[in-house]
């Protein structure tokens, strides 16, 4: 791997190591370009779950912290300042101007959940039978709409919507994904993370549909821990997944 763009803190309460740790990991696999996207903090109403996330009042050491390294270790590697986001079209303005003081140089769109609650259910997890279709339509449509907003990098794991039914309905959904995706020129993501975890995700039949489009990939480690941020096992598996379907891989982000 030439970069990394989806890498995690500690500040999202599960993520451990240091930024440091990360960088010097990134080193070691011969990585040269390393995004810091931590998961965002995003002004909620009270009350809503935001234990896997970053607090608004995190945020400036947050940034802080990756500029100061950014400038330390500007002779070994180049580093970036990302988010990883969801996009809630009720909130997502009140976001953007939060992060207008601050130098993000990117996004990446990760659609964990569909709703805004105080107990967000999230949607790489199994649901009742009878909900998962409707489930499957709310996700492509946020993230359709979130794309459409052109603040995003990528889309993080397109394939995580957990999905047991129909195969046919899965297909017409993840296609409408993969059009969108061409016609907006966003990467998609092939998530590492999923396979150091043993997951159910990155889902072979989802490549299979975006090998159909004129679309790119790019690997991202979704690194929650140092050593997850470059092995080259995980690596090899990802770029197996590229040579079996005949993908289109992206080195690098258009930042």
């Amino acid at each position: 791997m030439k970069a990394n763009y989806h890498t995690h803190t500690w500040r999202c309460n599960h993520a451990v190591g240091t930024e440091r740790e990360y960088i010097e990991r990134a080193i070691q696999g011969g990585i040269r370009v390393l995004g810091f996207s931590d998961h965002t903090p995003y002004p909620f109403p009270e009350g809503t779950d935001i234990r896997t996330r970053m607090r608004l009042d995190q945020m400036e050491d947050y940034v802080e912290t990756v500029l100061r390294l950014k400038e330390e270790y500007r002779q070994d590697i180049e580093l970036h300042l990302g988010l990883e986001v969801e996009y809630f079209p009720a909130y997502f303005d009140a976001l953007t101007e939060f992060l207008k003081p601050y130098p993000v140089e990117y996004l990446i769109l990760g659609q964990h959940y569909l709703q805004v609650s105080a107990d967000m259910p999230f949607v790489g997890r199994a649901c009742p039978a009878q909900q998962e279709e409707e489930r499957l339509r709310q996700y492509v449509d946020l993230c359709i709409a979130g794309m459409e907003t052109g603040r995003f990098a990528c889309l993080c794991h397109p394939d995580l919507c957990r999905f047991t039914g129909d195969r046919g309905f899965y297909r017409s959904q993840m296609r409408r994904l993969c059009a969108a995706m061409e016609r907006l020129q966003i990467p998609a993501e092939i998530n590492l993370l999923g396979i150091w975890d043993h997951r159910h995700y990155p889902v072979p039949a989802f490549w299979e549909i975006a090998a159909e489009y004129r679309l790119s990939v790019i690997l991202g480690s979704d690194a929650h821990c140092p050593e997850q941020v470059w092995d080259s096992e995980c690596e090899q598996k990802g770029l197996e997944l590229v040579q079996r379907f005949g993908l289109t891989l992206t080195e690098q982000l258009a930042l």
